[in-house]
């Protein structure tokens, strides 16, 4: 089939990358010059594993091309798909002017039948909009479908290519068969293709990511109950996770979640049910409590060092949202470095994928380290934000030698307790005892 993909950020390179991958022919489509010539010189301008492999072989076999010109992109295109930004407002509502500008575009250009695939998360009701705005100047017959992607950040390939579930809204046959027949390679071991409506589906990405976040924030809350009461909030998701009725996924506590998709959709839901006058109470806790967990080491180290970090040096590991991506987009590591450089603390961090982004965005308001270990010459505590595997299983022999003191801050409960009361550090983790060694401090 011959598709177009309308923007080229994350859902939409992921999409058309994907796509061609099964045989199609697609040409993406994005404004911004810099970063298409970029595409066209093979530069693929974000990480994600296993990504840049089929982007570099389905350029080399001529079936994924990149323009900036829409008319030339969607020529002949039976689908096309559009991933463009819909950043929050003020209100925590979903701004769609990117997407309603290209429906206005599309409008007059459309010459034959095509299948209009809003992509982006997107409110209850965009799907009438945006074939409002196409029907405005178009010739052609066309149809509107809701079809919200669930990829996760980090085996965002793999769950693209092998998807738990594809969720389809339309109530048009000629729409329906067209999506069927484009989804079919990805279906063959028997995982569904759900058809509803058009509100149903923009509401179902909404629902799924809302409730990830409640459950993530559920289990944070039991984390610092666990603090209080003396409980092992670990020992408790082992217990809970069992239960088939609540499931493994999802329930390590933590200092929060971010990136580009959890924060978003729960304030736009929660927008949504203002916008019909409901009071979503759920909601409106998980919103709070996550901001307050983003930072719940703070307290922690401030008192640990006596109420004062001037002076202090504090390495920072893990910049990115999650592990296995370069996102920065709401990572609690840029709330808990504003925090230590406010409390007068020298920082310096590390993370495998993230310093150039947290670079652009703050400058050289830290120190950044070449390596893991770099970051802890002379710190006087180490403060884990991002679990990324290497961090897991470090060479602590070699820490001890570049630490002034042995005391870490774990915001992802990466080590056991009993393993740092056997090396004999200050620990401090989410949820869990505090061991408290004696720290003998370097002159």
């Amino acid at each position: 089939m011959k598709l177009a993909v309308v923007g080229t950020g994350y859902v939409g390179l992921v999409t058309g990358t994907c796509f061609a991958e099964t045989g199609n022919q697609v040409t993406c489509v994005d404004i911004d010059e810099r970063k298409v010539e970029k595409l066209n010189n093979g530069i693929v301008p974000i990480y994600e594993p296993g990504l840049e492999t089929l982007f570099h072989r389905n350029v080399e076999e001529g079936r994924l091309s990149f323009t900036t010109n829409l008319e030339e992109g969607i020529k002949g295109a039976e689908v096309i798909f559009l991933a463009l930004p819909t950043p929050p407002g003020e209100d925590g509502s979903a701004d769609l002017k990117y997407i309603l500008k290209v429906a206005s575009d599309l409008g007059p250009i459309l010459n034959q039948y095509a299948v209009i695939v809003d992509k982006s998360t997107v409110p209850v009701g965009t799907a009438e909009k945006v074939h409002a705005h196409i029907a405005d100047n178009a010739k052609v017959d066309f149809d509107v479908v809701s079809n919200p992607e669930f990829l996760r950040e980090g085996v965002a390939v793999e769950d693209f290519m092998k998807p738990d579930r594809v969720v389809i809204g339309t109530r048009s046959d000629r729409a329906k068969g067209v999506m069927n027949r484009l989804y079919a390679p990805l279906v063959r071991q028997g995982n569904p293709v759900i058809f509803m409506d058009e509100r149903s589906a923009e509401m179902t990405k909404y629902a799924a990511n809302a409730f990830l976040a409640t459950k993530i924030t559920f289990m944070n809350e039991i984390a610092n109950l666990c603090e209080r009461a003396g409980a092992n909030v670990d020992d408790i998701r082992r217990g809970i996770g069992t239960d088939s009725r609540i499931g493994k996924r999802f329930l390590f506590a933590g200092i929060g979640y971010g990136g580009s998709c959890f924060p978003k959709d729960v304030q736009a839901l929660a927008k949504t049910a203002k916008d019909f006058d409901y009071d979503f109470k759920v909601l409106k806790s998980v919103m709070e409590v996550n901001y307050e967990q983003k930072t719940k080491l703070m307290p922690l180290i401030r008192n640990h060092f006596g109420g004062s970090l001037k002076g202090k040096t504090i390495a920072v590991w893990g910049l990115a949202f999650k592990p296995y991506t370069d996102d920065i987009r709401e990572a609690p590591a840029l709330d808990n470095i504003q925090a230590l450089l406010e409390a007068g603390a020298k920082v310096t961090v590390y993370d495998p994928e993230a310093m150039d982004n947290v670079r652009n965005q703050i400058g050289n308001a830290v120190t950044y380290a070449h390596t893991q270990y770099a970051a802890l010459d002379d710190a006087d505590a180490l403060v884990i934000i991002t679990e990324w595997p290497l961090f897991r299983t470090p060479d602590f022999d070699k820490m001890n030698l570049l630490m002034k003191g042995k005391v870490i801050f774990d915001g992802r409960n990466v080590y056991e307790v009993d393993q740092m009361r056997e090396l004999n550090y200050t620990y401090y983790s989410v949820g869990r005892e505090a061991v408290l060694a004696p720290v003998e401090q370097k002159v």
